[in-house]
């Protein structure tokens, strides 16, 4: 009986040992999947960052999803607003008037396909005043990849 019960013992500080490594595994990969959304999410603003100073407004309008809005003083504006509001205020034709750039970018997911980005922006160059203020995005992974669902700068 006293073989019985050891063995007993052994099969539960096996199992305890097993589930105690599978839940330790589980937590670290999903610290590693977070760190890699949060990555994902600051590189694609980069990007969008890049196609705007290259003058290329379409593409960083595709950070948007086709049913974004953006909070305008008269209340959420949609993806035309958007567009045009960037085309007449901040382009001259074909080249943005002034270098945007992200800076004090903090994610902060809110499940497993939506995020909050707050941050910095700063407009800068061609020798007008820089302009800066502080944005929060609420972000959605689409098919293809991370996007715009809201903007709120100011």
């Amino acid at each position: 009986m006293t073989s019985q019960k050891n063995l007993n013992r052994y099969y539960t500080l096996f199992l305890f040992l097993f589930l105690s490594a599978f839940a330790i595994q589980v937590k670290a990969q999903q610290g590693a999947d977070a760190h890699s959304k949060e990555a994902a999410i600051i590189a694609a603003m980069k990007n969008s960052a890049n196609d705007w100073n290259k003058g290329d407004l379409d593409n960083f309008m595709k950070m948007y999803t086709d049913s974004s809005t953006m909070m305008m003083p008269t209340g959420p504006a949609g993806l035309t607003v958007i567009r045009n509001l960037y085309a007449t205020k901040y382009f001259n034709g074909k080249m943005p008037k002034q270098n945007l750039y992200y800076d004090e970018m903090k994610v902060t997911l809110l499940g497993e396909n939506y995020a909050l980005l707050t941050g910095k922006f700063t407009l800068s160059g061609n020798n007008l005043p820089e302009r800066s203020g502080r944005y929060s995005l609420v972000m959605v992974y689409t098919k293809d990849g991370w996007k715009i669902l809201h903007d709120h700068s100011g």
